[in-house]
């Protein structure tokens, strides 16, 4: 960023400490020390937000605006607390009026949970992509704010609202402090023999063309929890976390840190997920364009209409899909053995490259709830000491579901992205 823009980062943070160090003071006056993180995640129109309450690590209230600058915006608030859920039709011209209504609701005297927007000790953002300009989570400040502005080209439908999202935070709330996450910084970690195209290197240097990795912040959470429930310091362990939904990614995790990871350039490479292709021969791109097709439909042939919805003609959700193969159509059958088969190629070959595996952890919509497919991954994975029982993989929530005589264990985690990110907020903003 420069010396100069450094030095200018570096005066703000120190600023921003000390409005910290007051508001937590003043706070623990009041005898209300615990801190309250306000974690938001904004897309092109709609922002979903959470604040968390850091002591106990529980949701106070969550929520959802739509359809920001469209007709028929609305804020649909729950205070978690009380399990109520409020509906506020409103206009919503742009992400600030958004913000706006975010704090209303949450200081309101009816369907709110605190008293002031002063309770609110800090703001953690979810950026889908920081690139190389960011390893790990950051404060915001003017130069993290041009080096986002650098970053667009990568992610041209996810940063520009990410953007939008602080940019209104800031203006709303100016004194509260706010945090970056990034998507891709917990793959930063990764080797340039993981992460390097074998293209010229100029596409590297001029294009930033390499493997960035995405879902970092679950992976990230799953990894770490991971290492609480074995009771081990992550440091000591080797990981293979599979982050399984709509859209998959598997990561290598040695040691805490990512080495490897199977999205890349975009989050279109690695397994076949719900409507994206997964790896495949790059050619089936220029033959499919030669064949008459524009780049636009290849685009939107590879991201929306291919993957399981796509081999299956049925659906994209994993649910259908079983329901299908269950009645005997072979094309559902089909899509659910090729996700299972990638996934477990992607075990392997992990284990091989860290040289060594401890746990292989499941995460997400599909690794969370979905028994069957965890079983058809780890399916003939015995040879390397992974086995689960079936009983204990039948079982909801946190729950080790390896069998007795396994060398390597199994685990399914809830991902909590959320929290990770307002962990994140607090480790900065606290020091």
């Amino acid at each position: 960023m420069g010396d100069i823009a450094n030095q200018m980062a570096l005066s703000l943070i120190l600023k921003i400490k000390d409005k910290i160090k007051y508001k937590y003071i003043a706070r623990k006056q009041k005898g209300t020390e615990s801190m309250k993180i306000l974690v938001i995640n904004a897309g092109s129109s709609s922002l979903k937000y959470q604040l968390i309450n850091m002591d106990s690590h529980e949701v106070m209230a969550k929520g959802l605006c739509e359809r920001i600058g469209i007709e028929g915006s609305n804020l649909q608030h729950t205070n978690v607390a009380h399990d109520e859920k409020t509906v506020i039709e409103k206009p919503m011209k742009d992400h600030g009026d958004a913000i706006a209504m975010v704090i209303d609701a949450l200081v309101d005297e009816k369907i709110g949970v605190i008293k002031s927007m002063d309770e609110i000790g800090a703001v953690g953002h979810r950026v889908v992509h920081g690139a190389e300009e960011f390893a790990d989570s950051c404060m915001v400040t003017d130069a993290v704010m041009k080096a986002l502005e650098k970053c667009t080209p990568l992610a041209p439908l996810h940063n520009p609202p990410n953007i939008i999202g602080i940019e209104a935070c800031k203006k709303i709330m100016p004194d509260t402090p706010m945090v970056g996450v990034f998507d891709t910084a917990f793959h930063q970690t990764m080797p340039a023999k993981a992460f390097m195209y074998a293209l010229p290197y100029e596409c590297y240097e001029k294009d930033r063309i390499r493997k960035y990795g995405f879902h970092g912040t679950s992976h990230k959470y799953v990894s770490q929890k991971a290492a609480e429930v074995l009771g081990k310091n992550k440091e000591d362990l080797k990981i293979v976390t599979c982050h399984l939904g709509n859209g998959s990614s598997i990561s290598a995790v040695d040691g805490g840190k990512c080495v490897d990871t199977s999205m890349g350039f975009t989050p279109l490479d690695g397994v076949p997920m719900g409507t994206r292709t997964g790896s495949m021969d790059p050619a089936v791109v220029t033959y499919l364009i030669n064949k008459g097709m524009s780049a636009k439909d290849v685009d939107n042939l590879m991201n929306k209409k291919s993957g399981v919805q796509g081999v299956s003609g049925v659906s994209s959700d994993f649910r259908d899909l079983s329901a299908a193969a269950k009645d005997g159509n072979e094309r559902a059958r089909l899509a659910l053995d090729m996700f299972t088969y990638q996934v477990k190629k992607y075990i392997g070959s992990y284990a091989a490259a860290m040289g060594g595996i401890d746990a292989v952890v499941f995460t997400a919509g599909v690794g969370e709830n979905d028994a069957a497919t965890r079983a058809a991954i780890v399916d003939g994975l015995d040879f390397m000491g992974i086995k689960i029982d079936e009983a204990k993989n039948a079982a909801r929530g946190t729950v080790d579901i390896s069998a007795a005589d396994a060398a390597v264990k199994t685990l399914v985690i809830p991902t909590n992205e959320e929290l990770m990110i307002a962990i994140d907020t607090q480790r900065l903003v606290e020091g």
